[in-house]
């Protein structure tokens, strides 16, 4: 972008092809989505290691998500996410529950709940 406004100021040439440009800003959105991805999984991870020692600790939750694949929730308090294992029939989006915390695997931020 720099290049572009001073090559503008100076009335110059565009520095740039737009083929060149359609290929830097593919590569930056495609670096950019990878960035958030492991943003994602390492926020993932440090709410799972936070959570480690609170195995079989109660919380007030969301249904933030149902679907064939799978019933999540969203604590209040820590804000965590996680999938519900057990006692998830019936639940809908936006229901509030009250959940256990069953486990957790650190390395793949992977939190699981009961529904009480």
């Amino acid at each position: 972008m720099q290049r572009l406004l001073k090559a503008a100021a100076a009335r110059a040439g565009q520095p740039y092809s737009d083929d060149s440009l359609t290929g830097i800003a593919a590569h930056c959105t495609t670096r950019e989505n990878e960035a958030r991805k492991v943003e994602r999984t390492m926020r993932k991870v440090a709410t799972a290691a936070l959570l480690s020692t609170r195995i079989g600790d109660e919380f007030d939750a969301i249904v933030t998500g149902a679907s064939p694949k799978g019933t999540w929730v969203r604590l209040r308090r820590p804000p965590a996410e996680g999938r519900v294992i057990s006692g998830e029939r019936g639940l809908d989006v936006g229901d509030k529950v009250r959940v256990r915390l069953e486990s957790v695997v650190i390395e793949r931020g992977f939190i699981d709940f009961a529904a009480l």
